[in-house]
């Protein structure tokens, strides 16, 4: 009997491991081309859950606080869509701006990276 609990209990548990959240982003990388100083940018990144779990997104990590990053509280179920505004104040930030967000979560790769270039004039 006591064996038999414990194939069941091991079994459970190898199957629930298997089971992962995964990132599928519609594009990882935005281009916005040239703006001018001063203005504040945004986009929007659209993903999908493809994986067999429930995705959810815990935190971010930018390289400065003029990025921010609007993404869902709530857990993306399976083969559901998200999405991740990210926005940009170009205050200060003169020429090429290549800048990368860290998604932490609970997906089959917990760091994803998504990204944005710009180049902001000054006029």
């Amino acid at each position: 009997m006591r064996l038999a609990l414990l194939i069941v209990i091991i079994l459970n548990s190898a199957l629930s491991y298997a089971q992962q959240a995964e990132f599928k982003f519609k594009e990882k990388t935005h281009r916005f081309g040239k703006v001018n100083e001063g203005e504040v940018i945004s986009t929007v990144f659209t993903f999908t859950n493809k994986g067999d779990a429930p995705l959810l997104i815990t935190n971010y990590k930018v390289a400065c606080t003029c990025t921010k990053v609007t993404f869902p509280k709530e857990p993306i179920l399976p083969g559901a869509t998200g999405e991740i505004e990210v926005e940009f104040n170009t205050e200060g930030k003169i020429g090429y701006q290549d800048r990368s967000i860290d998604l932490h979560s609970n997906s089959k790769n917990p760091n994803t990276k998504i990204r944005f270039t710009v180049t902001v004039k000054n006029e």
